[in-house]
């Protein structure tokens, strides 16, 4: 990896782009501004680059208006651009047909720069009676990603302490996740957890838990690791490791890879 030189990457992809889905209040919001280290909001561009106004977004997503294709950027490291699929999880299902054209467009863009690189999946576990909607079981089963790696976000994920055995199991939402039949196949999953308990859970393989979401001091490394090992291009890993900027040990880790 460390033959790839990194000047010339940045020219040929210039940003890291993450599209993130998951339902209202599902922390992603919280989860990107820890991946990019800032407390601030962040500044959404139309497709040619003009600044949107925040307020103006806000009304367009509680009229059903979104446009997935808005890049969301965030002053703190300008090197990630991330896409907001909000909107299909409310059952729109003309919100769901944009999103898996613009997962189609952007997953076969000519410029390596226009594609997206990473999907991020957040499903909060503090809602037992709707654990695995409609909206995720549609995105897995019908959405074709292509080369481009999800990563399921279980958020949230100490609502489950009581149960998890029962909501993993019993409700389906691991096979349903694992169903050799689904289109988009996650990576990897990383669960995210306000408060440290111990647990033991079928899907502690291939889970990585970050604890203590809630606390200023608490970073995302372990999403981006995770992303970035899920990653089967080369220059995307390079690209990703040097747009992030509090992990270092990820960068001794590529190195020698």
């Amino acid at each position: 990896m460390a033959t790839i030189e990194t000047q010339g990457l940045r020219i040929r992809i210039r940003r890291f782009r993450v599209l993130i889905i998951g339902r209202a209040n599902a922390g992603k919001t919280t989860i990107l501004q820890k991946v990019c280290n800032t407390t601030e909001d962040p500044e959404i561009y139309d497709t040619k680059g003009k600044k949107i106004d925040a307020a103006v977004v806000e009304s367009s997503i509680k009229r059903g208006n979104h446009d997935i294709a808005n890049e969301m950027v965030f002053k703190s490291n300008l090197g990630f651009v991330f896409h907001d699929s909000c909107g299909f999880e409310a059952g729109s299902e003309e919100e769901f047909d944009n999103m898996k054209e613009f997962i189609l467009d952007r997953t076969n863009a000519k410029k390596l720069e226009e594609r997206i690189h990473a999907i991020w999946y957040c499903i909060p576990m503090d809602d037992h009676s709707r654990t695995f909607q409609r909206s995720e079981e549609k995105f897995f089963s019908e959405c074709d990603t292509g080369h481009v790696p999800v990563v399921v976000i279980f958020t949230k994920f100490e609502a489950l302490r009581p149960r998890v055995e029962e909501v993993f199991t019993k409700t389906g939402v691991w096979d349903r996740l694992c169903d050799p039949a689904n289109h988009a196949r996650p990576k990897c999953y990383v669960r995210l957890e306000s408060k440290s308990f111990r647990l033991i859970c079928p899907v502690s393989e291939l889970t990585w838990v970050i604890q203590d979401m809630n606390k200023p001091s608490t970073n995302c490394d372990t999403l981006l690791e995770r992303t970035t090992f899920a990653l089967d291009d080369e220059e995307l890993r390079l690209c990703l490791v040097s747009t992030q900027q509090s992990n270092l040990e990820l960068c001794i880790k590529c190195a020698i890879e």
